[in-house]
């Protein structure tokens, strides 16, 4: 008997701190999920992409140049297949040739002249962080020649300079947009399951009402009433609003939800009972409860807004040039005749997707770690 306690005693339980916080143990939990911090790091890198666009990008996504050139490849080899190094890129050259078929001149890569890739290289001039004038660019030519990793457009603009630039407009989109609806949303939400009686019936009306519009058509409906003499300006402001307004219902009747429960609890009870004040109670007992729910809700929100104002982008409701978003540069592939014969254009897809699953995957790994159950 004496062995068995001896032994018991001398097993180590988990060093666990008593003054661990809650944020410290949502943190911890996060990080034993894979695909939760795959999506932190994505979403980090994304934020950082948007933030530093100029600087990523090598080149003005304005400037235009030869029409739908195609992507220009990094190669680390010459003419003969001989290695080299620094790596470069062949430009595109003419062979001097007629196609037998169409007599066009026959396009090749020009080894005689290559572009040699350098790190923070001189360029088009841009402000960093919109306060900082400089000319240094992250990748590029040494020479100061443009290259075009993803080829170019239409107009001969630089696609992968326009999908960095294009970052800022859709993720701002997205997180002003969200954060609208999430002001709303929790308010109205936590006012209708706090409140109850009346003023919950009928916000829970107006709710149902919103959520009954057919948002697709009430989209296109809303977006023709914009003169097109507007700015810019003034057009995504008017999207962000009319996306704002169509989006706050759900998010709304999730945290009633969530209030319906709370109000029930000791804690809520007793407040009331000793006087507290029904603003008191709202901010300082409910809502940050139902946070928990609102910032999961928050993660899984945003790749919805991207995905809807991608599309509206590419009808042409979202943002008008010469601002750059990827639903606006996905225009471009309208017909099938383009895509066939210029794939590249489809570029800004797997950012989209990207960004998707980025948020998605936070947000399923920010859900398990904040309700463990």
């Amino acid at each position: 008997m004496t062995n068995i306690l001896e032994t018991v005693d001398t097993v180590k339980e988990p060093e666990v701190s008593k003054n661990e916080t809650y944020l410290a143990l949502v943190w911890r939990r996060l990080k034993r999920s894979l695909s939760g911090m795959i999506g932190l790091y994505l979403v980090i890198f994304l934020l950082l992409v948007a933030v530093f666009a100029d600087f990523l990008s090598p080149a003005d996504p304005r400037v235009t140049g030869q029409a739908y050139l195609p992507p220009q490849a990094i190669s680390v080899t010459d003419q003969d297949g001989n290695f080299v190094f620094p790596p470069r890129v062949y430009p595109q050259g003419d062979t001097g040739e007629l196609d037998p078929i169409t007599f066009q001149p026959i396009v090749g890569l020009d080894y005689d002249n290559p572009q040699i890739i350098g790190l923070f290289v001189k360029g088009s001039t841009h402000k960093l962080l919109g306060l900082i004038p400089t000319d240094r660019h992250l990748i590029g030519a040494t020479d100061g020649t443009v290259i075009n990793f993803l080829g170019t457009d239409k107009l001969g603009r630089d696609v992968l300079s326009r999908i960095l630039y294009g970052s800022r407009i859709s993720l701002m989109i997205a997180l002003v947009v969200v954060s609208i609806i999430t002001v709303i949303g929790t308010s109205v939400g936590m006012i209708s399951g706090y409140m109850g009686g009346a003023i919950d019936t009928w916000l829970q009306r107006f709710v149902e009402l919103v959520l009954a519009f057919p948002q697709l058509p009430l989209y296109l409906a809303l977006a023709t009433l914009i003169p097109v003499t507007a700015s810019t300006k003034l057009f995504l402001g008017f999207v962000i609003i009319v996306m704002s307004a169509l989006g706050w219902a759900q998010m709304s009747r999730e945290v009633r939800g969530k209030t319906l429960g709370l109000v029930k609890m000791d804690y809520v009870r007793a407040a009331v009972a000793v006087g507290a004040t029904d603003k008191r109670i709202i901010f300082r007992h409910i809502l940050p409860n139902v946070m928990s729910h609102v910032i999961v809700a928050v993660t899984l929100a945003i790749p919805t807004v991207v995905l809807l104002e991608a599309f509206l982008g590419f009808l042409g409701f979202a943002v008008k040039p010469p601002m750059i978003s990827w639903g606006l540069m996905l225009r471009d592939t309208s017909n099938y005749s383009v895509i066939g014969e210029y794939p590249w254009l489809m570029s800004p897809v797997a950012f989209v997707l990207l960004t998707v699953f980025a948020f998605n995957a936070f947000g399923d790994g920010l859900r398990d770690a904040i309700d463990p159950y």
